[in-house]
């Protein structure tokens, strides 16, 4: 793998007993997680399961949460439930930002009308321009309501 190659953290790439090493655990405690809901890791063909990185990350969480916090299983299934829920939430208010922007950008519309009364759309910041006899045309800025 070169140095430029990003690593794909969801990448499902450890057996059970990898993960279980990584994260520090028995085995046995990753198939209890995986039955309860906590993390569920890719299956193969086979159904084998493959964790990725980022199981493992939350496999490590779960077991912090557990051991240094006193957090029950169910208790560290429904935070992780509302993290996943306010990670979801970002992000659609992030697409709302984007498309508030977009809207609000759009809104004020500036036309400039002609002497001969043609009407065009000017980008904002942009003067009109001169008719033919060298004088500037009107501007409108239309605001709906």
């Amino acid at each position: 793998m070169s140095d430029n190659t990003a690593f794909d953290e969801d990448a499902a790439v450890f057996v059970i007993s990898v993960a279980a090493q990584l994260a520090g655990m028995h085995p046995q405690t990753l198939r209890q997680y995986d039955r309860l809901g906590l993390v569920s890791p890719d299956r193969t063909a086979g159904r084998g399961r493959r964790y990725s990185s980022r199981d493992v990350a939350m496999l490590r969480e779960v077991q912090r949460l557990s051991q240094d916090d006193g957090v029950n299983l169910a208790g560290i299934k429904r935070i992780m439930e509302l993290e996943t829920q306010v990670a979801a939430l970002r992000h659609k208010v992030s697409e709302l930002l984007t498309e508030l922007d977009r809207v609000s950008a759009a809104r004020d519309r500036v036309f400039a009308a002609a002497p001969s009364g043609d009407i065009i759309s000017m980008p904002p910041g942009r003067r009109a321009p001169r008719s033919a006899f060298g004088q500037r045309t009107s501007l409108v800025v239309w605001r709906p309501e």
